[in-house]
């Protein structure tokens, strides 16, 4: 459940608690809302990027959900910004050596 405005880039976990619609959960990630559509009270109209299983857009799609429903989701780190360990440095035993 969210009370406030969606930002770009927030990224929602849509089910039947959105709409009925949504029998198979989809995610989005939301390009903006769109408060110049009417809409019944609770209810609004999503631009957003429906998202595969490795976060990658698939399709842009016009969503109309209830804002009730909507489960933002903690984002996963940015595609080329993951903190990378470097692999530790081995060292060849001198052979013949002694």
């Amino acid at each position: 459940m969210i009370g406030h405005t969606l930002r770009a880039g927030d990224v929602v976990l849509l089910t039947t608690a959105a709409s009925v619609q949504f029998l198979k959960p989809i995610v989005v990630r939301v390009i903006r809302e769109l408060p110049d559509r009417y809409t019944y009270d609770g209810w609004l109209w999503l631009d957003a990027y429906e998202l595969n299983r490795k976060s990658e857009a698939v399709a842009r799609r016009e969503l109309f959900v209830m804002r009730a429903g909507l489960q933002v989701q903690v984002p996963g780190p940015r595609h080329g910004t993951e903190s990378r360990v470097p692999a530790p440095i081995r060292r060849r035993a001198a052979v013949g050596v002694g």
